[in-house]
């Protein structure tokens, strides 16, 4: 408990003088019951109980007091309280190695599937965005607590080229913080691909958090492949430490990788392999890299080698409680219990005695 008027505090030190005076008047009683000893002997005679009773009055008159001093100091309870995460940023790969069938009936499918369902279990109140990427990356839902927004935003997603996991943490990380004067991460439509040719994004310098502290949002990022453009993950991850938010990573697809045959993929050409041509490539999961970003920002990695395995994870991911302190004034608490005590004590003390202590 803190105070917001914490120089009305010494006015308490009256408490112990009242308590002193009190046990004063009390020891000077009792001489003069001494001096009057069968005048003391009728009034025991008559009232055993007023030893023990008439004190009680001033005791709660003494309680009523503290209270109502204390009450002048503006107390402020801080309760640490789990909380709903406030906001969720799901970012989802869509590189061309997305489009393998090693997942039914796709990778890229499979995810959305996962992704839809996790949507649908959301509390209410929470805020869903979507980004998607590959060699670069796009807010396709801003946050948003319309359901169908974001499920109609998940549906959209199409397939690119190259993998760029560390855009798709930074353009989370803008969705979350909603920086206006920040520059685009090489934004794209995720319908029609166009060139990368946007810069690495910079982000402004954050005031940094104390350590183990979280922004009430997460970031889930899906992929089945490693980094290979644009800002590294590691570097990325250390954006969402140095802002408090937790980066859970999902990993799909085998650990030994799978050949894709033309389409989109790879750093190459349209077609997947050189520039210019339509070769094979090889789509390798990152599996360290994204244990690291887990690691650094106090969330978790899971491995989903089949449909079934995503849905679970989605399904079973921890984002719905946080710790988190609230501060609330009580000031009325301490004024309504030192009301009740000082009323209380009158009463008694009129019904007992008459008088007031």
């Amino acid at each position: 408990m803190i105070f917001l008027w914490y120089w009305a505090l010494p006015v308490l030190i009256v408490v112990p003088f009242l308590i002193a005076y009190y046990v004063w008047i009390q020891r000077r009683r009792s001489k003069f019951a001494i001096r009057y000893s069968s005048l003391s002997l009728v009034k025991d005679a008559l009232d055993k109980q007023s030893k023990w009773r008439r004190h009680i009055p001033p005791f709660l008159f003494l309680l009523g007091l503290t209270a109502m001093l204390f009450a002048l100091a503006r107390p402020v309870s801080i309760v640490t309280l789990p909380k709903q995460e406030g906001m969720v940023i799901l970012a989802i790969d869509v590189s061309g190695s997305m489009r393998a069938n090693d997942l039914k009936p796709s990778r890229i499918e499979a995810a959305k599937a996962a992704a839809k369902a996790f949507i649908e279990k959301q509390d209410p109140t929470t805020r869903i965005g979507i980004v998607a990427f590959s060699g670069t990356a796009s807010l396709v839902q801003a946050p948003t607590v319309d359901r169908d927004a974001a499920l109609a935003a998940v549906d959209r997603l199409s397939l690119q080229r190259a993998t760029g996991i560390g855009y798709g943490i930074l353009t989370a990380l803008d969705a979350i913080f909603e920086l206006p004067d920040a520059p685009p991460v090489a934004a794209q439509s995720v319908i029609t691909p166009v060139a990368p040719t946007a810069p690495t994004q910079v982000l402004p310098t954050p005031t940094p958090v104390p350590p183990g502290y979280h922004v009430p949002a997460i970031i889930v990022l899906l992929t089945d492949g490693q980094n290979t453009t644009g800002t590294l993950p590691i570097v990325a991850a250390q954006k969402a430490v140095e802002r408090g938010v937790r980066v859970y990573t999902i990993g799909v697809g085998t650990l030994q990788g799978v050949t894709m045959q033309g389409g989109f993929g790879g750093q190459g050409g349209p077609g997947g392999g050189p520039p210019g041509g339509g070769g094979g490539f090889r789509a390798v999961l990152d599996e360290k890299t994204l244990k690291a970003v887990a690691e650094m920002t106090d969330a978790e990695y899971f491995h989903a080698s089949d449909e079934d395995a995503l849905i679970r994870i989605y399904q079973n991911l921890d984002t719905q409680l946080i710790l988190r302190t609230q501060r609330t004034e009580i000031t009325s608490f301490f004024t309504a219990g030192a009301i009740a005590l000082l009323l209380i004590g009158g009463t008694l003390s009129l019904f007992w005695f008459n008088r007031l202590p």
